[in-house]
């Protein structure tokens, strides 16, 4: 027989494992936070851009589409460039980082919209001046690089990365991470109530000895406590035989 259960059935449970289902909550927000607070390393982001395009044009030269074109090309082998140790070996000489270039290299993000001439160069580290730092010089020793590595000249500084005037950092995220962990604890707490619900066989309810035993019930025997005894009222029994009479 396939057994079935009902929306009522559900809420009984919840009700039943309310206050299981709150601590998972309020735990799991509770570190999280802690942990998002005082335990992650604040990670700052500071940002460059340069732009791909020729330094100078003739006033009358005509609009080159191809130009264009082939300075949009050549962006993605420039995305690798800027990553790659002939570039950052020199930004750490330059810092005087104590990183490797692959360790440097993790923390720098460089993309640019589809088509556009316009690179962003990310930096991410846990101290915002630093990030800064980086992301300038890298930027500016891939310009003075590009004309020996690619024999092109046409990398141009947009943007210099400045130190904002109340740096905010970018990671942790202790909101989203709290609201996270309330979602899943929500979701861990809901799912072992339902688990300890399936897995308690006890029979508890003359519904239970109907439901599961199948047999039909007779009567029930309640369960009187010593409170309930003394407040009872006292029975007098009468001389007449058969008879009780309440005082």
């Amino acid at each position: 027989m396939e057994e079935t259960i009902s929306l009522k059935e559900i809420f009984q449970t919840l009700r039943k494992r309310i206050l299981l289902i709150f601590s998972f909550i309020l735990g799991a927000t509770l570190i999280s936070g802690i942990i998002s607070y005082f335990y992650l390393t604040p990670i700052y982001q500071a940002s460059s851009q340069f732009i791909v395009n020729q330094k100078t044009q003739e006033l009358n030269a005509t609009y080159n589409v191809n130009d264009i074109r082939m300075n949009v090309e050549l962006i993605n082998t420039y995305n690798v460039i800027i990553k790659s140790s002939a570039i950052l070996d020199r930004v750490i000489e330059e810092l005087d980082l104590e990183m490797t270039s692959r360790q440097l290299e993790k923390k720098i993000q460089v993309n640019s919209s589809q088509d556009s001439q316009v690179v962003n160069v990310t930096v991410e580290d846990s101290g915002v001046v630093a990030a800064t730092n980086i992301a300038n010089t890298v930027v500016r020793v891939f310009q003075e690089q590009v004309p020996i590595l690619m024999n092109v000249d046409n990398v141009q500084i947009l943007t210099e990365a400045m130190i904002p005037a109340n740096p905010q950092p970018v990671k942790p995220n202790p909101t989203l991470n709290m609201a996270i962990a309330f979602v899943l604890g929500a979701m861990i707490g809901i799912g072992l109530a339902f688990l300890l619900e399936y897995l308690d066989n006890t029979i508890k309810s003359e519904q239970d000895v109907e439901k599961y035993l199948h047999l039909p019930v007779l009567g029930i025997v309640s369960r009187v406590t010593e409170e309930d005894s003394k407040t009872s009222r006292p029975v007098r029994v009468s001389r007449k035989r058969g008879s009780a009479l309440g005082a």
